[in-house]
């Protein structure tokens, strides 16, 4: 990769686009050769129509040449006044990154007091106030919902979890969900599938799926259960509790509750067991600060109820 951003290839665009805006200004002035006045010419481009009627090969009306020469000096002009030679910024030093910046810190200026007064406010109170929710669902609409969806409600495909229930697998508390936003989490199940000493292999990932689906009251094979409960307990419990009722702490799930992040089929607990998952929320406190997840984090707390969720 280090040679895509050598020295070699600033200078190999800046002589490419040089090049170009010459060689249109030499071909123009190679077209613009024209005839003495009164003289006759017979040059012919060599197109004819009906035996008699020829494309003479004349140079263009003096005024349209004119006006490409002038885009020929604008081009020379604009490349040293922006950004178009290589790596040089141009005199006036514009950017889209500057440009894009200055335009969000405009908006953010004339925002920023009712943001600011959101921020000194309670979670609960911003989850009480009509005007806030709507600010935060904008942010919802806009942050949130690629992953979670437009109505909140996850997707247990791709282990998106559903924010307008009650169930937390980090933690419902106001400060829990700021964490959760501003420096996200990170969830892991370790797989069990390649040690056969830990849950006994697929067939042992079965008796522990029909176990963990008896937890929740899902029809189960009771024989299988009652030998996964044994493997349950000398493997699972560390994490997930002797009574199956999860770590917040840990973002262990609560496997008693009948909310499933990726599914409750046997099937699904069974490749849960032995292949693991893996799942992250990324941080949004330096992309967002403060006074956004302020409000997005209120917005989340009002989904379930309109005011908080336990």
């Amino acid at each position: 990769m280090s040679d895509f951003v050598s020295e070699f290839w600033n200078w190999y665009v800046i002589l490419i686009v040089l090049v170009s805006i010459l060689a249109c200004g030499a071909f123009l002035w190679s077209q613009s050769i024209h005839h003495p006045a009164g003289a006759e010419t017979t040059d012919t481009t060599g197109h004819v129509w009906d035996e008699t009627l020829a494309e003479y090969n004349n140079p263009l009306p003096r005024w349209w040449m004119w006006l490409f020469y002038l885009t020929v000096v604008f081009a020379l002009v604009y490349g040293v006044l922006y950004p178009t030679f290589g790596r040089f910024q141009g005199v006036f030093g514009w950017s889209s990154a500057n440009e894009h910046k200055k335009e969000v810190d405009s908006m953010d200026a004339k925002v920023k007091p009712l943001f600011d007064k959101y921020l000194k406010m309670d979670l609960k109170a911003v989850a009480a106030d009509k005007e806030a929710m709507e600010m935060g669902g904008r942010l919802f609409q806009t942050y949130c919902m690629q992953c979670h969806g437009a109505a909140a409600q996850g997707s247990r495909d791709k282990g998106f979890p559903n924010l307008t229930d009650k169930d937390w697998q980090w933690g419902g508390a106001p400060e829990q969900i700021v964490e959760t936003i501003a420096n996200g989490r990170m969830g892991m199940m370790p797989p069990y599938g390649g040690n056969p000493d830990a849950v006994g292999g697929e067939s042992g990932a079965k008796e522990v799926a029909n176990y963990v689906r008896s937890l929740s009251g899902l029809s189960n094979n009771s024989e299988l259960a009652a030998k996964g409960k044994t493997k349950y307990e000398a493997v699972c419990f560390a994490c997930h509790g002797q009574d199956g009722k999860g770590m917040q702490a840990l973002g262990a799930p609560n496997l008693t509750d009948k909310v499933w992040l990726y599914g409750s089929s046997e099937a699904k607990i069974v490749e849960t067991i032995t292949a693991g998952r893996a799942n992250k929320m990324p941080a949004w406190k330096e992309f967002l600060g403060d006074a956004k997840i302020h409000l997005l984090s209120a917005y989340v707390l009002g989904l379930s109820t309109g005011t908080e969720k336990n």
